[in-house]
Order: structure tokens, then C-alpha cells, then sequence
């Protein structure tokens, strides 16, 4: 038996958890939105690595793939980070892998369509996932895999009077830096909560949370 470890959206962040999972894998493949090389290189440090460049994926990565069609693990695979640049004939494929929505997705149709979510900086309330792909003589079966120690980031709980001060701090101007700093958030944690205040006028605290799926007696 081969396992395929299948993840995307890592954003700069590659967790214990993850690593401790592919290191039982014989291929990993990354479906983009890596954001750094070093996450790239400490994939390619544990098994071989198919890779296609995201949206968010730079300079840096601009000698990557943007679709991949390869044979891996003896199974015919399509890989893309947009399931809307998805082709419309995928007939010939035994798995399709997208990414982007950070939504873990399973469909089975004329192939098996697998968005494996996002495994980096947790998202609102979205969970931390991957997919686990076993495969045995020509038969696969995919495994979700979902990393439940995940916390909103840093060491202050995220409570509505918590966030009320916050946002008077983006009233003030303060940089998405400065609020992570000082209110201990995962700095990507930060900036989702400052785009969401920004680009909706009138919103408040209770709001917010409301949005990110968080109650709002945390």
C-alpha cells in the first residue's frame, strides 16, 4: 500500500501535526498557496513533492506549475489551485485535487474530486485539514484528517470586549502588525479580522464574530 498526503493553503505554515502525518507518506502533493519556499523545501525534505502555484504564491514561485497531470502512485491525477480553472472534461482522471476555498471537499462523479482545505493559519472558524490518500492495487480511499488541538492563535481568548478594543485600535490606524503584537493573534488571524472591519462598513465586535462563525461568549 502507497499513501499520498494531500494538502494546500499551508500560507507560510507548516504544523507539527501535518509533518507528524506526512512523514507516514510516500508522495505529498500541494494543490498551492504555499506562500514561502521554506515550507516547499521542508516538504520536500520528508517525500517527493508535486507542487502548483497558487494565487498567493509570488516571484518566488513563478518556475512552478499552475496545473499538474501526472501518473502518481500508479492512479491518473489533475491538480490545479482554482477549482474554477478546473477543465470540463476531466473523464480520463482517477483524482482531482483543488484547493483556494480553504473548504474540505469530497465528490465522487466521473473521477473523485478532493479539496484537502486548508492546513496553515486557521481561518475564521474554518477547521485545519488535510486528506490522506491510500492506494492498493489500483483502489484508493481518502481519508480526512483534522487537526483538533487548533486554536485561534496566540494566548488571549477572543472575546467580544477583546475585539471591541481591537477595533478601535484599526480605527486608530494601527498597522495589522501592531494588532497581532499586542493582542497575541497569528498575524494572518489578525489581517482576516481587519479586512473583515474594513470592508464592512457599520459592522461591529458582535459582528465580526458572528462572520468568523465564533460565539460571542468565547
Amino acid at each position: 500500500m502507497q499513501k499520498i498526503g494531500v494538502l494546500s493553503d499551508t500560507h507560510g505554515k507548516l504544523r507539527e501535526e501535518i509533518i507528524d502525518i506526512l512523514q507516514e507518506c510516500d508522495v505529498i502533493l500541494h494543490a498551492g498557496d504555499i506562500n514561502t519556499l521554506k515550507v516547499l523545501e521542508q516538504l520536500r525534505s520528508i517525500a517527493p513533492v508535486y507542487v502548483v502555484r497558487g494565487n498567493a504564491d509570488k516571484e518566488w514561485a513563478e518556475t512552478l506549475p499552475v496545473e499538474l497531470d501526472e501518473r502518481i502512485c500508479g492512479l491518473r491525477v489533475f491538480m490545479v489551485h482554482n477549482k474554477k480553472e478546473l477543465p470540463k472534461d476531466l473523464t480520463a482522471y482517477d483524482l482531482v485535487i483543488y484547493g483556494h476555498s480553504h473548504k474540505y471537499e469530497e465528490r465522487e462523479d466521473e473521477c473523485f474530486y478532493l479539496n484537502p482545505g486548508s492546513c496553515g493559519p486557521r481561518r475564521f472558524s474554518l477547521p485545519v485539514t488535510m486528506a490522506v490518500v491510500e492506494v492498493e492495487d489500483g483502489v484508493f480511499h481518502v481519508f480526512r484528517k483534522d487537526i483538533a488541538s487548533v486554536s485561534l492563535g496566540g494566548n488571549v481568548p477572543l472575546t467580544e470586549s477583546t475585539l471591541i478594543s481591537l477595533l478601535r485600535d484599526v480605527d486608530k490606524g494601527r498597522s495589522v502588525s501592531e494588532i497581532a503584537g499586542k493582542y497575541h493573534l497569528d498575524g494572518y488571524l489578525a489581517e482576516q479580522i481587519c479586512r473583515l472591519y474594513l470592508t464592512h462598513p457599520g459592522i461591529g465586535a458582535a459582528g465580526v464574530l458572528d462572520k468568523m462563525g465564533l460565539p460571542r461568549d468565547r
